[in-house]
Parts: C-alpha cells; sequence; structure tokens
C-alpha cells in the first residue's frame, strides 16, 4: 500500500471518532451549529473512503484497456467530493433556517465548545500531514480529503467561538436573541465551506477536460529544449490524469543528424525534463529543420 492510501486510511479513522463525538453532544444540546458539523464530518467520511478507493485504483499500472493508467480516477474522486461538500453545506443551511424559524434554544453550551475543540484540533493534525503527503505524491484525491478535513477546523473553530458568545450573550447580557447565534454561525460556515469547494471542483475537474499544464510548466520545457542549439519545438500538447503529465512536441533537428543520434537527443531531452517535472511521460515527434 502507498503512503497516499495509508493516509486516506488515517482520515477515516479520524472521521469515524469526530461524527460519534458530535452527533451525541449535539442531539444532546440541540446545537444545530454542532450538528451541522456533525453532517460536515459525515460527508468527510464518504469523502475520505472515497479518496481511498481512487488512489488504490489510480496506482494500478497501465493496461490494454488503460493504456494511459488509472490516473483520472483520483480526478473524479476529487470532483465527487467536491460536490459532497456543497451537499453538506446545503443540509447545514436548510438545518439552520429551520432552527431560526423554530426558536429552539441550546443546551450543554460547555460540552460544545469542548467537543469542537477537540474537533478542531484533530483534523488539523491530520489535515496537515495529509496535505504534506498529498504534495509529495502528487495525489488530487488525497488533497480533496485534506481540504474536507482543514474547512473542518475552521468551521468547528468557528462553531466554538459562536457557541461561547452564544453563553456570553444570553449570561452576561440576558438577550433574547442569543440563540439565533447558534443557526446564523452555522450559515457562515456553510459560506465559507463553499468556497473552499469550488477550488477544489475547479482543481479536479480541468484535468478531465484535458486542460493544458501550466505557463510556467510549458516554459519550463522550451527551457530545456533551448538550452541545446540548433534545436526548435511547436505543437507542444500537455495534459494531466492523477499525478501524470503527459506531454509530447514535435522536435525539429538538423537535417542531417543521424537516426541514432536523433534518438540519443530525445531520451537526453526527456532525462532533463522528468528531472525538472515530476510524473512526467513524454512522446516527441523528430522531423527535420528547415
Amino acid at each position: 500500500m502507498n503512503r497516499a492510501a495509508k493516509n486516506a486510511r488515517l482520515s477515516i479513522a479520524s472521521n469515524t471518532l469526530l461524527i460519534a463525538m458530535k452527533l451525541a453532544v449535539g442531539l444532546a444540546s440541540g446545537a444545530v451549529s454542532i450538528v451541522s458539523e456533525a453532517i460536515h464530518s459525515l460527508m468527510d467520511l464518504a469523502a475520505a473512503i472515497m479518496a481511498a478507493f481512487s488512489i488504490r485504483v489510480a496506482g494500478k499500472p497501465a493496461d490494454a484497456e488503460h493504456p494511459y493508467g488509472h490516473g483520472k480516477v483520483e480526478n473524479v474522486s476529487g470532483v465527487l467530493e467536491a460536490l459532497l461538500i456543497f451537499a453538506a453545506s446545503a443540509i447545514i443551511v436548510a438545518e439552520a433556517v429551520k432552527k431560526l424559524v423554530s426558536h429552539e434554544g441550546v443546551a450543554n453550551i460547555e460540552l460544545g465548545i469542548a467537543v469542537m475543540l477537540v474537533s478542531g484540533a484533530v483534523n488539523f493534525f491530520v489535515s496537515r500531514r495529509l496535505y504534506k503527503v498529498a504534495r509529495e505524491e502528487e495525489s488530487v484525491a488525497l488533497e480533496a480529503d485534506a481540504l474536507h478535513l482543514k474547512t473542518d477546523v475552521y468551521s468547528a473553530l468557528g462553531v466554538a467561538a459562536g457557541l461561547i458568545l452564544l453563553e456570553i450573550a444570553r449570561v452576561v447580557f440576558k438577550a433574547p436573541w442569543a440563540d439565533m447565534l447558534d443557526p446564523l454561525i452555522a450559515i457562515v460556515v456553510a459560506v465559507f465551506i463553499l468556497r473552499e469547494a469550488w477550488g477544489m471542483l475547479r482543481k479536479a475537474f480541468e484535468p478531465l477536460v484535458d486542460a493544458s499544464l501550466s505557463e510556467a510548466e510549458r516554459a519550463l520545457i522550451l527551457e530545456r529544449i533551448a538550452e541545446h542549439p540548433g534545436l526548435a519545438a511547436h505543437n507542444i500538447r500537455s495534459r494531466k490524469a492523477g499525478k501524470t503529465k503527459y506531454i509530447d512536441f514535435h522536435l525539429e533537428v538538423p537535417p542531417e543528424m543521424r537516426v541514432s543520434e536523433a534518438h540519443a537527443l530525445c531520451d537526453e531531452l526527456e532525462a532533463e525534463i522528468e528531472g525538472r517535472l515530476r510524473n512526467t511521460d513524454l512522446t516527441i515527434h523528430v522531423e527535420p529543420k528547415d
């Protein structure tokens, strides 16, 4: 099992524990913000399971039916995880609106604050770990999973701060509107989560429609070619599937160059480009320079 898959399992374990804690305290206290956090964590658990599955499938080598490998499974997973975040946000808003209409109070606030702080701390350390491995392994699915946990950190701390303000407004100022802070904070959390989800959706979806690599990566390829006098390139095309970058271009060489020399030159270029761009699959078409 590779590193990305192992860390996806860590996310599954932490989310399962937090769901149980949040749901128990949320139902006992009647705090919709805590229940919404439990729903958010439930979506995180589904995303973590999805990420673990997609990473395992994406790691399979290319075969006759999938000659370009299985890397895009990670992108599909990333898109689905982002959509799950959108769904979680919609559920949170719906529950918050119900709470605003019903004017239900909140009990056991101290326990709710404690659970939110524990949740924020756990997700902070797990998400940091996942982001580190996701960057090193260039795993889109694991990065999406890390994003889920990152949003949980902010939302959990936001809910905890809101519950503290609610208690202050209720006890110190005797404010009749104090309990409204709970659903209002839940709505703010949902809006923040939506913003994060949109960024993840774009990043995961673009490789599915074969979007090219960044301008910086294209420039790096041209720089490597320019280091060899007498060469030129055109028709540069690129796309990405999972962590693998597929690049192909036409390389113009001096017409008198022998086939064996051109082949050796292509091997040298491939090594140089792959040394700067990890997980690269290069195809070079050689043609005589006019």
